[in-house]
């Protein structure tokens, strides 16, 4: 049985690295730039978005014994983050981010000892997740461990999230059995109609199809299930197969974003997530739009802070801001 309300993230913690600068580096340019430093990583982020959203969220993850699992270890206990970690003997996972003046990014991972989460420890985590409503998870931990724990939660019954990213990870479909929804930005999305269609579409044409050219898309990467694509600053793109509305009156309808001024879209994405999958678990006799909207919001808002982790608003700026 269910905990209704509660959201268990898999995934990594990263200290972000970032610079801030005029326009996004090229090959071969050295440039000056502003560096601050602080917590990311996609599962730190989505779940840090959960927890701030009002759900009571586990953390599943891998840290290293130095100062950024001190750091991770800290900031999961002022959020209320019930942490749960590997210690692993390899450093703690960080990136290094470059954002423009326009709020633009280029990130390289060094996954460190978000690599090393083994497929026991997940297991380990058994009683957690099948006591969840919403399982979330994405790709820069090991797919092995990911999939162990979508196979927990199917057999339990609790639903299952997948952010397909970063887009070069390769999601086996054995993974995308095992997901009740996806949630692909549009270059993520193109990756995996490549991969398992073998079919290119350029992302950079995908907010501009037909509804119903993107919703044939979608129902052919995953019909068993429901895709959302996000498509940044045009607000995002539902499609859910007949048998699995969610409420939902209509099988698919795009959901536009919510007016803000961009300072830093650096964690946007996580910030969707994270808040798409606590209104899910708060509120799961609300129909899928309205989860959909509340984490447009809360992307949305995000995007007004600088950094990752520290981005994430709480329910409560959210509600204030937009109602």
């Amino acid at each position: 049985m269910t905990n209704s309300g509660s959201v268990v993230v898999v995934g990594s913690f990263n200290v972000d690295h970032v610079w801030t600068v005029a326009a996004l580096p090229r090959p071969g340019e050295t440039l000056s730039g502003q560096y601050r430093t602080g917590p990311g990583g996609k599962g730190f982020n989505q779940a840090t978005a959960a927890a701030r959203a009002g759900a009571p969220t586990v953390f599943v993850c891998a840290l290293g014994e130095d100062l950024g699992g001190q750091l991770a270890r800290a900031l999961a206990a002022a959020d209320g983050l019930d942490l749960r970690e590997h210690a692993s003997h390899e450093p703690t996972g960080t990136a290094g981010i470059y954002v423009d003046h326009d709020g633009r990014n280029s990130i390289v991972i060094g996954p460190g000892a978000n690599a090393d989460l083994p497929v026991d420890f997940v297991e380990s985590q058994r009683g957690a997740i099948e006591g969840a409503h919403v399982l979330l998870a994405q790709l820069e931990s090991p797919l092995a461990s990911i999939e162990a724990a979508f196979e927990v939660a199917r057999a339990a019954g609790v639903r299952t999230m997948l952010n397909p990213a970063p887009a070069d990870a390769r999601v086996p479909a054995s993974l995308l059995a095992l997901s009740d929804v996806i949630t692909p930005n549009e270059t993520e999305f193109c990756a995996q109609l490549e991969r398992h269609l073998g079919e290119r579409l350029d992302a950079s044409t995908v907010a501009a199809l037909d509804d119903d050219a993107l919703h044939a898309w979608c129902r052919r990467l995953l019909p068993h299930g429901t895709v959302v694509v996000t498509l940044g600053a045009a607000g995002c793109f539902v499609s859910h197969a007949d048998v699995a509305l969610h409420r939902d009156a209509r099988t698919h309808y795009r959901v536009a974003a919510a007016k803000v001024q961009p300072q830093d879209t650096t964690g946007a994405g996580d910030a969707f997530n994270g808040a798409l999958a606590a209104s899910w678990a708060l509120r799961p006799e609300a129909a899928f739009a309205d989860h959909l909207h509340y984490a447009n919001r809360y992307a949305a808002l995000s995007t007004e802070r600088a950094g990752a982790a520290a981005s994430m608003p709480h329910d409560a700026d959210v509600r204030q801001r937009f109602g």
